[in-house]
């Protein structure tokens, strides 16, 4: 992306992907750990470990300090007994653990929205609060990620029902706190894409008004309903929907808030687990007033069911599921080390893959040249559009043997996933590849994805 493009200008590498070609991902969230990078930078500390460690870490403190804020909103509306149990269950969510650290706009939209529930002027809030600090981070989240708003209608809308004061609310609240936070997000791509883009305007027009986004997959409407929502909550399930009858009534916005969200996520055609990843901690409100109206062994047993069940996929997708596609990238980061004057060609590295299976620059952090089959979106409209991977997968070899005529032009590493061994085997004898490291990367293979990830080396040594 360009904000950090300037941070490591004169290695001379990078990559963009087309959402940054087109203007439709704001540097805000980008420029938090752009910030981190330039300090590396200016300290000379920007060791690779760091690059990827640090904004790993950055994301979980903001994610650990957005479970404290959850903690003292049910504490001031609910007690300290039932936020005991809403932070427990907060803290035991496998797919908390799964997200809380990634540098994904979700992520940071789910942290944005408890901060911004902690000054939202929910009923039993005993002192009147400005609405300046949580309009301000409901507009960060927004400008962040525009799909943000959706979770929020509902709130605005019962705030403003419920404000005697509306004009003074919208002439000295929204309006001024608007106008900053879009203007600063205005100024910022200004200038880091080098002219005005309004990116939210263009994230609304390609994902919901032209629906580029099922390019990338679709889903039935009730997904989110039969599967997504299920998995995100697991086995707090019986848990919520306990709580949801447990709850008083002032918690009914707060249901409305989560039902409202997962229904108008479902009428999108491409649908992920993530994106609904913003409504958990609001369920887990529930969850806790459910633990809170156990008995004593209920409790017990409840807290036993919660730990073994939520630790055991926490564990496995975090240490064990698709870890393939992060492991070989220690493995390529090593081929920056080769000495200049070493009579091999210098390391190059094509991974043909589905677009966007591993990391890039930021875990090798050297001008190794890397190759990945893209697979942009048709921005034009035209029919039957195939993209690169696209055309890859129909015909491995012939593509192959198109792309690389001239024996000049190849890479001197491949890296694939096993279910393609078979199919290029003929490619790899011919050109003298041989298998030099194998990576586990899932129990579940499907499809392109297979369960281990092979890197081959060309041979260079005349026969």
């Amino acid at each position: 992306m360009p904000v950090l493009y300037d941070i490591f200008n004169d290695d001379n590498y990078g990559y963009l992907t087309w959402e940054w070609t087109e203007g439709l991902r704001s540097h805000l969230y980008p420029l938090l750990f752009a910030s981190i990078y330039k300090v590396l930078h200016l300290l000379n500390k920007d060791d690779v470990q760091l690059l990827i460690w640090l904004p790993r870490i950055a994301q979980a403190f903001l994610a650990a300090l957005a479970d404290v804020v959850l903690y003292s909103l049910v504490k001031r509306l609910d007690g300290a007994e039932v936020a005991k149990w809403v932070y427990f269950c907060q803290l035991c969510s496998w797919f908390t653990w799964y997200c809380c650290t990634r540098t994904l706009t979700n992520t940071m939209e789910a942290v944005l929205t408890i901060f911004a529930l902690y000054y939202y002027p929910l009923e039993g809030t005993r002192t009147k609060r400005s609405s300046i600090p949580y309009l301000t981070l409901v507009a960060l989240s927004f400008v962040i990620r525009p799909t943000a708003l959706i979770l929020w209608v509902p709130l605005l809308l019962r705030h403003f029902w419920k404000e005697p004061q509306k004009r003074h609310l919208v002439l000295h609240s929204c309006l001024p706190v608007g106008l900053i936070i879009l203007g600063s997000s205005l100024i910022t791509d200004r200038v880091f894409f080098g002219k005005w883009v309004l990116v939210q305007l263009n994230f609304l027009k390609f994902n919901v008004l032209q629906n580029v986004a099922t390019f990338y997959g679709s889903h039935p409407w009730h997904w989110y309903f039969t599967q997504g929502f299920l998995v995100v909550l697991g086995p707090h399930l019986p848990f919520f929907l306990h709580g949801c009858f447990q709850a008083s009534k002032r918690h009914g916005i707060l249901l409305v808030v989560v039902l409202w969200t997962v229904a108008v996520y479902s009428t999108l055609s491409h649908k992920e687990f993530r994106f609904i990843y913003p409504v958990l901690p609001i369920c887990m409100v529930f969850c806790g007033h459910s633990l809170k109206q156990l008995k004593r062994w209920q409790r017990a047993a409840a807290i036993s069911f919660l730990l073994v069940t939520n630790l055991l996929p926490a564990l496995y997708t975090g240490l064990v599921h698709q870890r393939g596609t992060l492991d070989v990238m220690g493995h390529l980061q090593s081929l920056c080390g080769a000495p200049a004057d070493s009579p091999e060609q210098p390391a190059s590295v094509f991974m043909l893959m589905p677009c966007h299976s591993t990391p890039f620059y930021s875990h090798v952090h050297c001008p190794l040249p890397l190759r990945f089959l893209q697979c942009p979106p048709d921005l034009t409209g035209r029919a039957n559009y195939l993209d690169e991977a696209d055309l890859f997968y129909a015909d491995p070899l012939s593509w192959l043997s198109e792309t690389f005529s001239n024996v000049t032009l190849l890479p001197t590493h491949l890296v694939f996933f096993s279910v393609l061994e078979q199919d290029i085997s003929s490619f790899l004898v011919t050109n003298r590849y041989e298998k030099v490291a194998t990576f586990f990367h899932t129990h579940l293979p499907q499809g392109r994805i297979g369960s281990s990830i092979h890197v081959y080396k060309r041979n260079q040594k005349r026969l």
